[in-house]
């Protein structure tokens, strides 16, 4: 779930992303403009964030993406980094102003907003990462991300690994889209354990996506019943989990990027939402002719992995590090997933 979940319109992003304290910058126009291939009149893109990127690697990873893909089609890009609801609006506005060839914005925050510009600018082509518009516009593309995919991946792990055979998550809300982070975990570990029980805990309460405390609560609920593998898909309540599992010597898994370092020797793995890969291709299929589609990213497109499977795990500080034998039969199982044999339920899908 990536910085505190978006899954709306369709509640389209259940991404709980927990990285605390992405520093804000200047309100409405606080721009990042760079450039590579600065040609007049070259390609040209806009990303517009829905919060400062600061630390946060979720959007870190966006920016990524369209640097990667002004270099690849020899144009400039620049980036809208946004505070509010006020500057989110400013920002789009200003972008729009500008008449890139696409407007690229992550987070449902921008869904209602993008609905109202395209139907103002049919000229302008948009692409939202991880939500998309209610109403389907010819200049509007959509990336989504299976996160379930990546989190029954990590219920195998943690099926693997767990010691009293009882894995649990900590969830957000009880909704099929944020379902999405825990009933593929449990489902994951029932795969490689058939013994493994399994238990959901919903935050819930009036601050579901920032309430470190009560996530907290949730996971000692887990823990005090025995569970010692848990998935934190709490948003930003991650971290009230983490320390949760650390005090009982219990273990964790994280969402959307690596956040072993925010607790080492106590989260195994997360699950990666590659949001620069969703964009570089999101762009490519605009410019390609393909605009105006939904575009869902998994496994086999790259859009989501495991810490554990991308080529930086040795140094990632996670726990799944030291276990190669795992890894070694998760990777059996994500390329079943891939290849069609194994398909894993969506409990979002209608």
């Amino acid at each position: 779930m990536h910085r505190r979940s978006r899954r709306t319109a369709q509640l389209a992003a259940a991404t709980a992303l927990l990285v605390a304290g992405a520093t804000a910058c200047n309100a409405a126009a606080k721009n990042d403009a760079s450039s590579s291939g600065t040609k007049s009149g070259g390609t040209s893109f806009t990303l517009v964030t829905p919060d400062g990127v600061g630390q946060n690697e979720f959007l870190k990873l966006a920016v990524n993406g369209v640097k990667a893909a002004a270099k690849a089609h020899n144009g400039t890009q620049k980036v809208y980094e946004s505070t509010d609801t006020a500057s989110q609006q400013q920002n789009v506005q200003a972008a729009v102003d500008a008449k890139p060839d696409v407007i690229v914005l992550v987070g449902f925050e921008f869904a209602d907003i993008v609905a109202q510009q395209a139907q103002k600018n049919p000229k302008q082509q948009f692409l939202i990462v991880d939500a998309c518009t209610t109403k389907t516009f010819k200049n509007v593309s959509c990336a989504v991300f299976r996160e379930h995919e990546g989190v029954y991946l990590a219920g195998a792990e943690a099926g693997l690994l767990s010691k009293s055979g009882k894995v649990g998550a900590v969830d957000v809300l009880d909704t099929p889209q944020f379902r999405r982070y825990s009933d593929p975990f449990a489902a994951g570990a029932k795969k490689v354990a058939p013994k493994t029980q399994t238990a959901t805990r919903f935050v819930g309460g009036q601050s579901p996506f920032d309430d470190s405390a009560r996530a907290k609560e949730q996971a000692n609920t887990l823990l005090s019943n025995g569970t010692d593998e848990i998935m934190a898909a709490a948003a930003a309540g991650n971290y009230g989990v983490f320390e949760a599992a650390k005090a009982k010597g219990a273990f964790a898994y994280g969402v959307d990027v690596n956040q072993c370092p925010s607790s080492p020797g106590t989260v195994v793995d997360n699950v990666i939402k590659r949001t620069d890969v969703a964009v570089q291709k999101g762009i490519d299929a605009v410019l390609g002719g393909k605009a105006g589609t939904t575009v869902s990213y998994g496994l086999k497109e790259g859009g989501i992995s495991l810490t554990g499977l991308e080529s930086g795990v040795d140094s990632s500080q996670c726990v799944i590090a030291k276990h190669k034998d795992v890894l070694t039969k998760v990777e059996a199982l994500r390329d079943q997933i891939v290849s069609g044999e194994l398909t894993v339920d969506d409990p979002a899908a209608s």
